[in-house]
Parts: structure tokens; sequence; C-alpha cells
């Protein structure tokens, strides 16, 4: 049934996990609240996702067939027509962000009758796509991702919010305890620019990475302006970093570069993560042991070798040549199921941490093969 407040997006769990999404290193903002549920209800939400837009808080829970969502706004007092249009964007953010457009289904049919490997675990990690996020946010945040691991990148990127947007609203948490959460929206580039900014977020812990934000935020504001045009809610450099979509992969490539703290890796998952390139593939040490051992690269399979400019190319062409136009996609799936926090991943739902990993892993199984056949395959215009 719908819970309150919520409307219902159609999608089977094959289409889209959330998750797997929110929680696989795409992005670093959302969080995520259990709800006091039966977990022998296979067909009720399990958690709510959250996440802060500039002007909004959107919610998000799942079943095996529908994905509910919510708008919170910081006025409530909205009519039930505005409320309407409020709902209404919020699917037009939702579809774009997820890029709902694309059917998944079939990407990994076409990956699974490429690749062996693929075939092997696109049961068991199904429902993994990329986001098509904000490139002002998804830039620095992977500013933050030099050699980090998910949970710091999240706490680093939650802090810059917390330090540098004001906080838009407070909602309780949904499991009835009564405990509020506030929120704050990503700071824009504007933001970020001021000569202190790097010296307080050294303190917050960011090490080098401090100044490599500070400078980046600069350079943008001052080549493409702070200013928001009126009735507009980005600043121009960020509506800037935007019109990278239109370029060519090198062209946008070649741009992201000139940023400080910005690696050939870093800007690959910029142009996959915000900037439509869907056939990038980021690449580093972990992904030249993952083509040694499985498509055939050649190279030491214990020691690391240092990452050359040729090496790379190699490592992207032979991706594409195994996935195709999506291969940073597949690629994404292939990440995912390397994570060890994602050791005991399956669908529906999330492992209990007081249950047996061996007697999970078959219930889990069993559910995949109960489940998956059944889920009808949506049609996308």
């Amino acid at each position: 049934s719908l819970p309150q407040g919520f409307c219902a997006l159609p999608l089977p769990l094959v289409q889209l996990s959330l998750s797997a999404v929110l929680k696989c290193g795409q992005s670093f903002r959302w969080t995520v609240h259990p709800l006091n549920v039966d977990p022998e209800d296979l067909s009720s939400p399990t958690h709510e996702y959250r996440f802060c837009l500039r002007d909004r808080v959107v919610c998000l829970r799942q079943t095996p067939t529908n994905i509910f969502y919510r708008t919170v706004l910081p006025d409530p007092r909205k009519s039930v027509t505005q409320q309407k249009l409020r709902e209404a964007e919020t699917l037009l953010w939702l579809k774009d962000y997820f890029q709902l457009n694309v059917d998944l289904v079939l990407l990994y049919e076409d990956w699974g009758s490429r690749d062996k490997i693929f075939l092997g675990i696109k049961d068991r990690f199904s429902g993994i796509r990329m986001l098509r996020q904000d490139p002002w946010e998804n830039l620095i945040s992977f500013i933050c991702s030099s050699n980090n691991n998910i949970s710091r990148i999240t706490k680093m990127v939650q802090n810059l919010s917390k330090e540098y947007s004001p906080p838009l609203l407070s909602l309780p948490v949904p499991d009835g305890s009564g405990v509020e959460e506030t929120y704050h929206s990503f700071p824009p580039p504007s933001a970020l620019a001021h000569p202190d900014v790097s010296s307080r977020l050294r303190s917050l812990g960011f090490g080098y990475r401090a100044e490599f934000i500070n400078r980046t935020a600069k350079m943008l504001v001052e080549a493409h302006g702070g200013a928001l045009r009126p009735r507009e809610s980005d600043e121009l450099s960020q509506q800037w970093l935007r019109t990278l979509r239109d370029l060519s992969t090198e062209d946008a490539r070649a741009e992201l570069l000139k940023f400080v703290g910005v690696g050939r890796k870093v800007a690959d998952c910029v142009l996959l993560m915000s900037l439509d390139k869907t056939d990038v593939v980021p690449v580093d040490t972990h992904v030249h042991q993952i083509a040694i051992k499985h498509y055939g690269m050649k190279g030491p399979t214990k020691n690391k070798v240092n990452m050359t400019p040729k090496l790379y190319e190699e490592l992207c062409t032979k991706f594409v040549q195994v996935w195709g136009g999506y291969a940073g996609w597949a690629h994404s799936v292939l990440f995912t199921s390397d994570l060890k926090s994602f050791a005991l991943h399956g669908l529906p739902q999330a492992t209990s941490p007081v249950s047996s990993p061996v007697k999970d892993r078959k219930k889990r199984s069993r559910e995949m093969s109960i489940l998956v056949p059944t889920l009808p395959t949506p049609t996308f215009t």
C-alpha cells in the first residue's frame, strides 16, 4: 500500500536497486533510515532514502515493483495545487537523476551476452545504474575521493554541506523515535572559493584535498562567474559545467583536467557520472587487476603496476571492446560487486546484522530465483 504522503512510480528492482546504487560510491549525500517493518514482509519498503536539493528534500522508499517518492519543502503551507506541481518537478528530477529513459534490463542482457564474467554476477547485482548527477557536486566529491574510502568521502561531502550551506529544513527520522535530522544542500562554487576555506577544511580533516577544493572553486568562479542570474538557482559556473555535456569526451576531459586535484581518473568519474559519457571507464590499479584476472590483459597478478597514460588508454579500450557504448555503466556493476561492503548484497532486502551469512546467501539465492523472473519489464518512452 502507498505510504501516507508518498506518490508511486512503478519500477521493478531489476531496473533500479536503491540499496545498491545509493551506497556504491557514486553519490555521497544520501542518508539511509531503516523502517520499522516485519522482516518477513518482502512487499514493504525496508528503508527510506533522503537527499537534499537546493529547495527541497526528496524521500524515497522501494518495494519490488515501485519507487515511492515524497517532496518535503521548507514551507509546508502549500496549496494542494502547488504541492502537486512540486511533486511533478520531483518526478522529473528522479527520471533524469536515475536516467530512467535507459532500459537497464536490455543493457544487462547485452553485457551478459558479450561477457561470461558479467553473466555470472548480473542476477545477484541487478538494478545498478549510473546516476546523472550535478557536475559541480560530482567534481568536488571526486576530488575528495583521492586515496580515500566511501565512508570517509561521505563524511567529507556531508561536512562540506553542513559547513558552507545553510540548513534548509529538519525532518524526524522515520523510525518513530522522534529524533530530527537537519538537511543542507550542496554549497555553490562561490561558497568554497573564499580564501579561508582551505584552512577550515584542513581543520575538518580534508588534508591536502582542502586546497584542491578551494582552488578549483576559485578557478571556476573567476573564469565563469559566481553570480546568480535572475530566477535561476545555479551559479553561472555551475551552468557552465553542465555545458560540458555537449562537448566531445576528449574536449570535456581537457576542460576538467585544468582544475586542481583533477587527474585522469577523477575527470573520467565526472565524465561518466554527470556528463553523459557512458562509454568512459574510470581506471585504477584495482580495475587493472580485474582486467588481468578476467579479461586477458597482461601484467603481474599480485604487484601493483604504475598506471601510465598508455596503460590507462589500453584498459579503457579493452573494456569498451568487451561491453560496448555503455562500458562505464557495466564497469560500475563489476566495481560494486567487488566492494567488501557488498559481500552479502542481494535482492530484495539488506542483511540483518544478527543473521548467518551462509543461511542468508542461500535465502537470498532462493528469493532472487523466485522474484526476478516474475517482475514486469517496463516500457520506456
